[in-house]
């Protein structure tokens, strides 16, 4: 059987009925001494550590913070009616196709369901702050058309999906419970030791709360998740609905955000994977405050250095990020880099590796300036460089306040030019360059499709702001709201010609 690693699929029952193994048996090996032999000289030179007393229990610990942690269910279209009934903590091990084949040996020559299927799945979550927000996998929303919390105390709860961010697998809930509820803090990932205890909760196998304990084994594991995977790996059994849910420090404080296993055989071995706080709050602040995710962004390709270019390169080591190529009109390209210089230090931040600086650049504050150290022809050097804005995949820019709830404006955007909405008679306007954001979709029943906005048209400006990516948007319907004006104007291009549209914005969440 194949080696899997798997993100944690979501949970509506227990296990498939036939396909849960109990291993009983237990064996024991104990060294006896030979009977007449003399004991060891060495053992009287051994010798004797002081012991460690591990924990008493993590009791306290797992009362105190128990009544933040959430279960999250959904439902939502299967996208193809065999994975519906496939159940979700099979889906992505190797017991996927087992149970496809035989499915199909129960039922020789029937046609596969229709497609459409309602599906459910749990995961986990926690509460940040008291006025109902809730961490959780973005993995564990998706596109669900019903997100759904049940608190520690029992209450369910509608939740609204605040923002998600696919890059890093995080997602922001928001439900209104009607007062403030319990809580718990973020911890600091950077001071977690391999060897500390932690102890993760949520909701395995969709049975409800849980605590399991264990040690951090490593940490700044690459999993192949996405460009910024940075993972605390952990023998705490975690399990597939287990995802989203919080990990703890000794301190009952947050040190990462439960997402992946190390599956072979599709359940717990003792390797998972969790999102670090360090990088999960950063972003979790950003969906929080607009519903998308500001990352920094320098506009260079680059590489790593190996033993033949650090002596190519006059280098004294193998350690920094290698320019191989920077973009016109970038951040870099105004500060002065160029290809060949090695990056070294940012911030005063020792810079190792390509990895070090993609995730210490993402975490800066697009618009605010950073220092580099680099090494050019031989010579350290700084640099100071004004950080730009990433732009964001399709599926999270989206601007918040037209994300896809009841009651939205509905409008949800893209980077000009994207390839998603490219033929669905996107304007080439005069003089107006790259200008604007493009409408990648007009949700059904929305204030948008009301007004006559489709699919590839063109916002130029939102009020009295030009626009240049979906964030611009964001602020600016954000800005309007808060200022209580009842409608904005959006100056959009067609291919007839530029027209002003006025959304209203008053009962718009």
């Amino acid at each position: 059987m194949s080696n899997t690693l798997t993100k944690l699929p979501r949970s509506r029952k227990i296990l498939a009925a036939g396909l849960l193994s109990l291993a009983l048996g237990t064996s024991a090996l104990t060294a006896l001494p030979f009977a007449g032999h003399a004991q060891s000289p060495a053992a009287e030179t051994a010798i004797t550590l002081p012991r460690q007393a591990g924990p008493a229990g993590f009791g306290d610990l797992a009362a105190r913070v128990a009544p933040a942690v959430v279960r999250v269910t959904v439902t939502g279209e299967a996208p193809a009616a065999a994975l519906a009934e496939i159940p979700p903590e099979l889906r992505g091990t190797p017991m996927e196709p087992f149970f496809r084949r035989f499915q199909q040996q129960q039922r020789p020559g029937q046609q596969p369901a229709p497609q459409g299927r309602a599906r459910m799945g749990q995961g986990s979550g926690f509460i940040i702050d008291a006025a109902g927000f809730i961490v959780t996998n973005n993995h564990v929303v998706g596109d669900a058309t019903n997100v759904r919390v049940e608190l520690a105390d029992g209450r369910d709860m509608p939740a609204r999906v605040v923002g998600r961010d696919q890059q890093t697998d995080l997602a922001l809930l928001k439900v209104e419970a009607g007062s403030p509820l319990p809580t718990v803090a973020w911890g600091d990932s950077d001071a977690t030791r391999i060897g500390d205890w932690v102890v993760a909760m949520g909701n395995p196998f969709g049975l409800g709360g849980s605590v399991t304990a264990g040690i951090v084994s490593a940490r700044g594991r690459q999993i192949g998740a996405g460009p910024y995977d940075d993972f605390i790996q952990t023998d705490a059994p975690i399990n597939p609905g287990n995802s989203g849910g919080p990990l703890f420090n000794a301190n009952g404080e947050v040190v990462g955000i439960n997402t992946a296993i190390y599956a072979p055989g599709g359940g717990n071995v003792g390797i998972g994977f969790a999102v670090p706080s360090r990088m999960a709050r950063h972003v979790i602040a950003d969906l929080q405050r607009d519903g998308v995710v500001a990352r920094g962004w320098l506009g260079v390709a680059m590489q790593p250095i190996d033993s033949e270019l650090a002596a190519a390169l006059r280098l004294p080591n193998q350690h920094g990020a290698l320019v191989a190529n920077v973009e016109p009109d970038s951040p870099a390209a105004r500060a002065g880099l160029r290809a060949g210089d090695v990056v070294v230090g940012i911030d005063g931040k020792e810079i190792t590796s390509p990895r070090d600086l993609a995730l210490a650049v993402a975490e800066i504050e697009p618009n605010s300036r950073a220092t580099l150290a680099l090494l050019r022809d031989g010579s350290r050097t700084e640099q100071a460089v004004t950080v730009g804005l990433r732009e964001q995949p399709q599926q999270q820019a989206e601007a918040r306040p037209e994300g896809a709830r009841p009651g939205s404006l509905g409008l949800r955007l893209a980077p000009r030019g994207s390839a998603s909405v490219q033929g669905k008679g996107a304007p080439q306007a005069e003089g107006q360059g790259n200008r604007g954001v493009q409408v990648a979709a007009v949700d059904p029943g929305s204030v948008a499709e009301a007004r006559g906005m489709r699919a590839g048209d063109i916002i130029l400006r939102v009020g009295d702001r030009v626009v240049n990516s979906p964030r611009d948007v964001t602020e600016a319907v954000a800005a309007a709201r808060r200022e209580g004006r009842p409608a904005i104007a959006l100056q959009v291009a067609r291919d007839s010609g530029n027209a002003f549209v006025a959304l209203p914005l008053s009962g718009q969440g």
